[in-house]
């Protein structure tokens, strides 16, 4: 397991490195290739909280090429515009969205037919070694010492999802800040159960 520095944002906010993990580690490797990407263009698709955002800042600021953050949100002739502007100058474009190739309807036809043939990236879901580092992070960026063990007892217990992890971290954090204690195992125990119920290990 290893982390990705964030190249430096003027304005830039929350985590300044990338875990570099199973859920991730194949767009990464094609990401450093995409001089090589069918017509230089590439969607990275991603479920929410999972750093899509901070990889199109990533592959920006390390000069890889240019990249559309939500570009499912953006006008389709704008990104026809920009695909084309891509194609002219040899960039390479990397088009980030919350959405699966199947969820996201593009009703430009000319835009459809190169999106389509442009290289698809997918991050999926992080293992319980991916999770232990996120845990660590996300609880660094708030502030929280978790102590030893934390990642032992949490990782097996929680949904294996960035939004999971992140979740289950501000709600740790609350519940000591509620009770005005340290975020010890009796504080995890109540953030699991109120996210999941009384339930527990999720293994899921």
């Amino acid at each position: 397991m290893s982390q990705i520095a964030l190249p430096l944002v003027a304005g830039a906010s929350g985590p300044s490195r990338i875990v570099l993990g199973n859920a991730n580690a194949a767009a990464f490797e094609a990401m450093a290739l995409a001089a090589t990407w069918p017509f230089r263009s590439a969607v990275l698709a991603g479920p929410p909280r999972a750093g899509k955002s901070l990889i199109a800042r990533w592959f920006e600021g390390t000069g890889l090429g240019e990249a559309i953050d939500d570009a499912d949100r953006v006008d389709e002739t704008e990104l026809f515009h920009r695909w084309n502007r891509a194609q002219e100058s040899g960039t390479p474009l990397l088009l980030v969205t919350g959405l699966h190739e199947a969820g996201w309807t593009i009703t430009l036809p000319d835009l459809a037919s190169r999106l389509g043939a442009a290289l698809q990236l997918e991050i999926g879901a992080p293992d319980e070694a991916m999770l232990g580092e996120l845990l660590e992070i996300h609880a660094e960026i708030r502030g929280l010492a978790l102590g030893p063990g934390a990642a032992s007892y949490l990782v097996p217990r929680i949904e294996r999802s960035h939004m999971g992890i992140e979740l289950l971290i501000e709600t740790i954090d609350r519940l000591s800040l509620e009770r005005k204690v340290p975020p010890t195992q009796g504080i995890w125990r109540e953030a699991l159960e109120e996210l999941y119920g009384p339930n527990e290990p999720r293994l899921l």
